[in-house]
């Protein structure tokens, strides 16, 4: 994600930083053997952590990400396979390719989260999370009084207006960890700044 302006605004520098320090966590984690739905939380923690110093969530973070209340943020999963098509296989059911077979959650958020399965050498996969300000969604569950103990609605309204920032890169995992797929691309706010000017 880059700023149609030449520079970041403050408030779109906060977001893009929140999500760029959660692609990052989720880059460090990927290994064999550790399951892809442990990265999804960590990588939802990161978010609710960041929302959390904007004042527009409150509580244990643990507890926010346990409930759902991030998806009020962190709408969509984390990422999913690639192979031979984007979506690798999926038309053969997510639960039997993301999942290894075991049963999906229905809770929103996290339903959305393709891949959960543990990680292993060869597996090719997307990494992109990011936050999104929907103003359908922030009126919807205000006027249900969803999470109202998590989430500061009042603050939220000044966001209806923001949209989302989303960053993706591509991997494989390694024997020992992971590879990045292309060639790397500006990411810090310093870096994509540099690369309009160019």
């Amino acid at each position: 994600t880059m700023p149609v302006s030449p520079q970041f605004s403050s408030r779109q520098k906060e977001i893009y930083n929140i999500v760029l320090e959660s692609h990052n966590r989720s880059i460090e984690m990927l290994k064999p053997g550790i399951p892809f739905k442990d990265i999804y939380y960590a990588a939802s923690g990161v978010i609710v952590d960041g929302m959390k110093t904007l004042g527009l969530l409150t509580g244990d973070t643990e507890e926010i990400v346990l409930a759902g209340a991030h998806a009020m943020f962190f709408q969509c999963g984390l990422g999913h396979q690639m192979g031979l098509d984007v979506h690798d296989m999926e038309d053969l059911g997510e639960v039997y390719v993301g999942y290894a077979g075991k049963a999906k959650s229905t809770q929103f958020g996290i339903k959305s989260l393709r891949l959960a399965k543990p990680l292993i050498p060869g597996l090719v996969l997307t990494m992109e999370p990011g936050i999104y300000f929907i103003p359908s969604l922030i009126d919807m569950w205000r006027a249900e009084k969803r999470f109202s103990d998590f989430i500061n609605y009042d603050k939220l309204e000044a966001y209806k207006d923001f949209g989302g920032i989303h960053n993706e890169e591509n991997f494989v995992i390694t024997a020992d960890g992971y590879k990045l797929l292309g060639k790397p691309k500006p990411k810090t706010i310093k870096d994509v700044e540099n690369q309009k000017r160019k």
